[in-house]
């Protein structure tokens, strides 16, 4: 079920519901590009596990209106207005890659109705002490990140192209499209119902244009208004090693520095496979926790 919810400022933001409507309410933050459309399996084990699946598109994505100049701290107003229009009197959130810093800034700044967070392939901040943020990366995110030093009107002139490749691509397009950016783990998971999941995604979340992409880029270049020290509840981590989106780097220092984590990092996982083999893991842990 696909609804509306108005913010406090004004603005539109599309939230996506699906598995267990009397489940534990779990708000996803998707990646970057992506949308908050769910993918089946993650429905079908939401249903199993009991828990009420609440995705939404960050602001400029898909059906939900841009907010310029947009921090990544600024999504906890969101999810709170999301929370508010659904009455949830409680809810767990986790975010995968683009969408962990936000899940993040939620475990650091929402009110007492989230219990517990967990992080898939989040990257650090920007600013991270002693984090080479480029080493280990392919090369499609070192030539995109070069462009968010270079300003808006540099990134935003490589994104459009970028962003009609992707919504034109069929999945053999879509891999050569991320060619670098894929171990041999992700490359094997990048086929069947998960590439057309993700080309869904990218189609609806990229239909309105690049803002939701940009904006994404510019926020986790400029301080995210939160400090990861100080977050006081739950987090579960989990990081590939075969990671070449958000090399795994990200997540020990993430994980060195969260005061209550529970850091796994798997050996056998990439990017993409924590969101095709680790969903039930990450449910197990949030109803736990919750």
């Amino acid at each position: 079920m696909t609804t509306t919810v108005q913010t406090r400022d004004g603005r539109a933001l599309e939230v996506h519901e699906e598995g267990d409507p009397q489940g534990l309410p779990v708000i996803v933050h998707h990646g970057t590009p992506m949308s908050g459309l769910p993918y089946a399996p993650h429905v079908e084990l939401a249903r199993e596990q009991g828990i009420r699946l609440i995705g939404y598109d960050r602001p400029g994505y898909g059906g939900s209106a841009r907010a310029p100049g947009r921090v990544v701290a600024d999504c906890v107003r969101d999810v709170a207005d999301i929370a508010d229009a659904l009455d949830l009197e409680r809810f767990a959130t986790w975010g995968v890659s683009g969408g962990g810093p936000h899940a993040l800034a939620c475990a650091a700044l929402c009110d007492g109705r989230r219990t517990a967070t967990a992080s898939l392939a989040s990257v650090a901040p920007d600013e991270a002490d002693g984090l080479d943020w480029l080493e280990g990366m392919g090369e499609e995110n070192h030539v995109e990140f070069g462009k968010v030093l270079a300003g808006e009107e540099a990134l935003r002139s490589y994104l459009e192209p970028e962003a009609e490749d992707v919504k034109n691509a069929d999945p053999e397009q879509l891999a050569e499209l991320m060619a670098t950016l894929l171990g041999r783990e992700d490359r094997a998971v990048l086929t069947g119902r998960f590439a057309a999941y993700m080309i869904e995604c990218d189609r609806h979340g990229l239909g309105p244009g690049i803002d939701g992409w940009l904006d994404d880029d510019l926020a986790f270049a400029e301080p995210w208004d939160f400090d990861i020290a100080e977050i006081a509840t739950p987090v579960l981590l989990l990081h590939g090693e075969d990671d070449r989106f958000v090399p795994v780097s990200h997540g020990r220092w993430l994980a060195e520095r969260i005061p209550d984590v529970d850091a796994r990092i798997h050996a056998a996982d990439g990017h993409l496979t924590l969101l095709e083999r680790r969903m039930r893991e990450v449910n197990e842990w949030l109803l736990s926790h919750s």
